[in-house]
């Protein structure tokens, strides 16, 4: 397998890492709960899992 015969300056790596950078987190109210939430996940609100302003699935009661 190759190695680098020289080590790569500090600059150049910088120059590379420049690119890794965090994004700010898209946030929107749901239209049914009124809750904040992240963009084009599913979340709960009471109990209850909802995606796009429309229930996916409910909590199912325990049993006995």
């Amino acid at each position: 397998m190759p190695n680098p015969k020289r080590r790569h300056s500090q600059q150049r790596s910088a120059k590379r890492r420049t690119h890794y950078k965090a994004e700010e987190v898209t946030l929107s109210k749901d239209t049914t709960t009124g809750e904040i939430h992240v963009r084009h996940r599913a979340h709960v609100s009471e109990g209850k899992l909802f995606y796009k302003g429309k229930l996916v699935a409910e909590k199912a009661p325990l049993k006995a």
